[in-house]
């Protein structure tokens, strides 16, 4: 305690009495019209809340939250001093007296509104005390953890001992709530309640057996509508073995494992890691006793129980906050990575702060984690809201606001240093964190909001001002940080911007001169930069809009000594205000755009951040580039677009730059910066178009990573080589809920070892023991974002042309060569698109059942009605499957026509459609009835045949047989061209000269003539002679002469090459030597050489290693086509199923075949440059020595 108690002090005015006005919790109101308000020196400050401290003795170092109450094992078992408790939206306040055990509850949410009326500008406002309850006395027991709803409900932990259970109390009826299937005590649990008015409870208990002792850990989620005085559960859950619960937010469930600490959204269903710290690789390991066996917990390093009482999380839209020990890290939610760290026992650090300490307005997650370090006038125990605080002050309850309090740091040698950043002077260092780019996160977005719409409407003062010429175009200067700084802004050479700034430390001091290099803009010379407008906020930064776009410039005090790098650009966005024109008398002039129109990213208030850059920002300015390039935010915020930038305009140089920059900031914190691999992931569509060697790259380089420092071996009871997850993920048990509800036997008690379930779990326990347990490595699929879908969408239009992700646009080898995509495919199949897949293949299997039994079936057997109603239904079907084949075209037209398959199936389709409406038409059979129905289920039959190509075991050979033909495509056509210029040749050759009818004979001298060619009957006379005349003559027919026509020509020679020469029989060898000729040239050149060239082809592509990749890449295929055309635009978006992040299984015999494969091949030591400790890790854990390595 000592010198980091809370100091506050706020005079609250009553707006009616002008009085100052204390409430009392146990007397009520007390207005005090002799208080005086004149302000005091510090001492005194001092001294009267030293006073205050020891009459009252108020604990200060409660923790607090930004409006969303929250559970943690941080509080004391037992409550010895007054506390405040606030409701998860801050409309109620509940204060608890442990001498009486007395609670008082406060109504907010009047005052709040009535403050928003009248506009009350007072930095503390009464509540007013809405009730008085006293709770029943716990003998050998206390409480803690109090908790309030918004709509008055109270819940605490009673302790006895080393158990604890949670108690219910509605303040207003004063009447306790009992839990369903919840009864007993447990060894540990906390609760809280959400913003939706659920309660949540989380409760632990040991299972104990003579092989044995299992943890288990449950959140159970209730329905605080009371029925029959009792909360119903809505859902629960199981949180997995070596995760540990350290904090209850809202929606949201923070766990601990492996140095890491992790998020799980109960809405969303997922769990991502926000925070790794290696420190905790350093503390003493935790052992963990289990009955005869001592062995060392490697699934969490840390101390857990020393862990939870020295941490603390709040949290906002745009910020995660935590305080591990003595050291606070703020996580932006948007990148996912830690943007600013801020040690509490270093005044280098409260410095820090202060410099930024025009931000805490909008983190007011801050001031629960800094309540020891914070001095605001007098207040102490302060309870946080998004805008107000709660305190007690001399015994009073007062609610603050928190945005018109001073504020003042305590350092760890008692000084006390105001937010002036004079205080701080050169202090300022980067730490493992570089400085918070404001601009990502910027605290006066509102402010730019409004003046981003004042802008907008200005079009006609502009217009006028260029007209006039006026010199403000040019020049213009700006005044910020209370006449302490100036700005010198010149617009020089018509496409450079030029800027100084002058800066003294107080009024009497001289001006201190910094100058940066002008920024060049590559614009075509007949556009000249009009600088519109400036303004400036009170960090002393400024913004620009010119004629060719928006910019942000920030002066870098912490760079004084390198003047020329003072001044940096931190945003800049091209913008085409204007558009130049030319007079008939050569004058430039400007035609202003639609200026609504172009700002309107900028004066909406829906998304908190800067709009992205657009591509010709990056074009324009080199400056911008290497900003983006250089900055750790800047680059994680805006490196997809300007690497798609440097794809597109190609250059190779920058490309390459930003490549090893992705991969040299995630080498350097594996833990938390495994984000900049999104910035490839995310174009990777584009690299595998423009650059596919980047793609194989970045595959080889990234497989078998983690992302953390060391890797990690688990045993399993079963084979899960290459099964991929989400690494957090809670076993949903609310499908159980509504069993043990009507079953006694599975309620949560303290006699749970003696239970049907538990008994049943025992025995599959046991059974589990016997199994070998298969150890397993766990690696991080590295493409992160691969599989998301971008967030804004329009409902109407996604169903017609929706968008991609960069999976569904980049299907290639390169990707699938390594066990990354392969774990991918596996992730997506088993999370939903197997289920898709059977519900499609149903669909045409009903498709493909109606219409066979309606052509199949002989007319006899089946009924007339029947068989049109099964016609009628298989055009139904037929149609539902054919529109999403067309909404494949409409999405890109080219890419269908361009597969095979797509021609197959819409033939697949529309055949039996035809055929079923026709025949409905004509309603008889008939020849070309019966050819349709022929065809139409050889096609469907075929079609429900290609199913079969997503199952490995008979997808494997699609695979081959699609890969092979690819490869031999270009030869089949060659092929094909020398059989028709064979079938040219022989149909001149054959061709009949003379003209001929079937029906009539004709007798001539044409050797090719059918009449000639066809088989004849000659009567033998008795002495042995033979009759000229033919005795019989069979007619010739079209295939007497198959060179009569070319068509037939053609069949002909495909017969002969399938080894049928009968078409070339009928002529006599001899007479016909160029017929012979042409035979040899065939047989020899077609059947013998070609055809075992063929097959030699065929046996090449067969053996190579491409076939496990095609299969993979068929199913990546399918996967897409599902996501694209049979998911809503939603679906595409729940995080359940498109994760960010992904990992894997590996078995650790596969691991060390195929680390041998690798060295064998020589891709080892190529990637081995990449991650070099991490591979060193590796090895060491699969004992493999790698000499080329060392």
């Amino acid at each position: 305690m000592g010198t980091d108690k809370i100091s506050i002090r706020i005079d609250g005015i009553d707006d009616n009495s002008g009085e100052r006005i204390k409430i009392d919790k146990k007397n009520g109101i007390n207005n005090d019209s002799n208080t005086e308000t004149n302000e005091i020196n510090d001492d005194d400050i001092y001294d009267e809340i030293d006073r205050i401290n020891n009459e009252y003795d108020i604990n200060n170092e409660k923790d607090v939250n930004n409006g969303e109450e929250d559970a943690d094992f941080n509080e004391s078992p037992c409550i010895d001093k007054p506390i405040v408790v606030v409701s998860p939206s801050g409309t109620y306040v509940v204060t608890y007296n442990p001498v009486d055990h007395s609670i008082a509850g406060w109504n907010v949410g009047d005052i709040e509104k009535r403050q928003h009326t009248k506009d009350i500008a007072e930095t503390a406002t009464r509540l007013t005390k809405d009730i008085a309850i006293r709770t029943t006395s716990i003998s050998d027991g206390c409480i803690d953890k109090i908790r309030v709803s918004d709509d008055k409900k109270l819940a605490y932990m009673v302790h006895k001992g080393n158990r604890c259970c949670p108690k219910i109390l509605d303040i207003c009826s004063d009447e306790k709530i009992e839990l369903d299937l919840i009864t007993g005590t447990f060894n540990e649990s906390c609760h809280t309640f959400n913003s939706d008015g659920e309660y949540i409870l989380y409760c632990k208990w040991g299972a104990y057996s003579v092989l044995s002792h299992r943890e288990h850990k449950i959140i159970w989620i209730f329905s605080t509508k009371t029925k029959n005085n009792k909360w119903f559960c809505k859902r629960n859950y199981k949180i997995p073995e070596y995760f540990e619960l350290l904090y209850i937010l809202n929606h949201k469930f923070y766990l601990f494992s492996k140095n890491s600490i992790y998020e799980w959204d109960i809405d969303d269903k997922q769990g991502i890691k926000i925070f790794h710290d290696t420190e905790f690789e350093n503390k003493d390991t935790y052992k963990k006793q289990d009955y005869n066996k001592v062995y060392e917990e490697d699934k969490s390093h840390y101390d857990k129980w020393k862990l939870e009482n020295n941490f603390r999380i709040s949290r906002n839209n745009m910020y995660v906050c935590l305080r591990i020990m003595d050291k606070i890290i703020i996580i932006s939610t948007k990148l996912k990575i830690p943007i600013f760290s801020l040690d509490m026992n270093n005044d280098t650090s409260l410095c820090e702060l202060i410099e930024y300490s025009k931000l805490l307005p909008s983190l007011p997650s801050m001031f629960p984690l800094l309540n020891n370090k914070i001095r605001t006038m007098e207040y102490e125990n302060i309870r946080t809201t998004k805008k107000y605080g709660f305190g007690i002050l001399d015994g009073f309850v007062w609610m603050i606001n928190l945005s018109k309090t001073k504020l003042l740091f305590q350092s760890s040698n008692e000084r006390i240093i105001e937010n002036s950043n004079d205080n701080c002077g050169n202090k300022i260092n980067k730490g493992k964190y570089e400085h918070l780019n404001i601009y990502l996160f910027y605290p006066y977005k509102k402010e730019m909001h409004e003046w981003f719409q004042k802008v907008s409407e200005s079009k006609s003062k502009y217009k006028k001002k260029i007209e006039q010429k006026d010199k403000y175009l040019m020049e213009q200067d700006i005044i910020t940080k209370k006449s302490l700084q100036v700005w010198k802004v010149k617009v020089i050479d018509r496409n450079k911007i030029m800027l100084r700034v002058f800066k003294r430390a107080d009024v009497s001091s001289k001006w201190e001169i910094f100058h940066a290099k002008p920024t060049i803009f590559e614009v075509p010379e007949i556009r000249e930069i009009k600088l519109l407008e400036i303004n400036s906020f009170d960090n002393g930064d400024i913004i620009l809009i010119t004629t060719i776009g928006f910019l942000i410039y920030r002066f870098n005090e912490n760079n004084k000594n390198i003047k020329e790098s003072s001044i940096s650009l931190n945003y800049w966005n091209y913008l085409e205000l204007t558009s130049p024109s030319v007079s008939r008398f050569y004058e430039l002039s400007d035609n202003f755009n639609e200026f609504k129109v172009l700002l309107r990213p900028y004066t909406s208030q829906r998304d908190p951040f800067l709009p992205l850059p657009s591509h010709e920002s990056f074009k324009t300015s080199r400056a911008w580039i290497s900003y983006v390039k250089d900055n750790k935010e800047n680059l994680l915020k805006y490196g997809s677009e300007l690497l798609s930038f440097a794809i597109k305009e190609r250059i190779l140089d920058l490309i390459e730059k930003i490549y090893k920059e992705c991969m040299n900031r995630f080498e350097e914190d594996l833990g938390n910066n495994r984000m900049f691999l999104s910035i490839i992931t995310t174009t990777m569509p584009l690299l595998n178009k423009h650059y596919p060697e980047y793609v194989l790259r970045y595959s080889l380089e990234t497989t078998m990573i983690i992302d953390r420092p060391v890797y990690s071996i688990d045993d399993q009871y079963r084979d899960l080589h290459l099964h991929s997850f989400q690494y957090l993920q809670l076993i949903d048990l609310t499908r159980s809920i509504l069993w043990s509800r009507y079953n006694t036997n599975t309620i949560i008690s303290d006699d749970l070892t003696f239970t049907f379930f538990f008994r049943l779990y025992f025995i599959l326990h046991i059974i589990k023991l016997k199994k070998e347990k298969i150890p397993m490595v766990t690696f991080m699929v590295p493409y992160i974002k691969f599989v998301n879908y971008p967030e804004s969408y329009n409902w109407f239009i996604e169903l017609f042309k929706p968008q991609s992700s960069p999976f569904v646009e980049s299907i290639s080898r390169e990707i699938y060569k390594t066990w990354n995509g392969e774990a991918i495919i596996n992730f997506k199949w088993n999370t939903y698109g197997r289920y898709y897949y059977i519900m499609i293949w149903i669909g045409f299997t009903a498709y493909l059942g109606c219409f066979t039994a309606a052509a199949t079936i002989p007319q006899p057997n089946i009924d007339d009605g029947i068989q049109k109603r099964l016609l009628i239904a298989s055009i139904i079907l037929g149609c539902i499957h054919l529109s999403f084949e067309v909404r494949q075209i409409i999405f890109s037209p080219s890419k269908w026509f361009l597969d095979f398959w797509n021609l197959f199936d819409m033939i697949a389709y529309l055949l039996p459609i035809y055929t079923s409406f026709h025949w409905l038409q004509i309603n008889e059979m008939n020849y070309k009835i019966i050819s349709l129905l022929s065809f139409s289920c050889l096609f469907l039959d075929l079609k429900f045949l290609l199913f079969l190509r997503a199952f490995k075991y008979f997808g494997v050979y699609f695979a081959i047989m699609i890969s092979v033909a690819k490869e031999i495509f270009s030869f089949l056509v060659l092929l094909f061209i020398i059989i028709i210029s064979f079938s040219h040749a022989f149909y001149i050759l054959l061709l009949p000269r003379s003209d001929f009818s079937f029906d009539t004979r004709s007798i001539n001298n044409d050797p090719n003539n059918p009449w000639n060619l066809a088989t004849t009957y000659n009567q033998i006379f008795e002495n042995g002679t033979v009759d000229s005349n033919p005795f019989l003559v069979q007619p010739p027919n079209g295939n007497t002469n198959m060179f009569v026509d070319f068509r037939t020509s053609l069949f002909a020679m495909y017969k002969f090459l399938t080894g049928d020469p009968s078409t070339l029989t009928n002529w006599t060898y001899i007479d016909n030597p160029p017929l012979a000729i042409l035979i040899v040239l065939f047989s020899l050149l077609i059947v013998v050489y070609l055809m075992n060239l063929l097959i030699g082809l065929l046996n090449n592509a067969i053996e190579k290693d491409y076939n496990r990749v095609s299969y993979l890449m068929q199913k990546a295929e399918i996967l897409a086509e599902i996501e694209l055309f049979y998911m809503l635009p939603h679906q595409r978006r729940w995080k359940e199923w498109f994760p960010e992040v992904m990992y894997y299984y590996a078995s650790l015999d596969v691991i060390k075949k195929e680390v041998k494969k690798m060295m064998k091949q020589d891709g080892w030591n190529n990637r081995i440059n990449a991650f070099q400790e991490l591979n060193m890790d590796l090895l060491k854990k699969i004992y493999i020595q790698n000499d080329k390595a060392n």
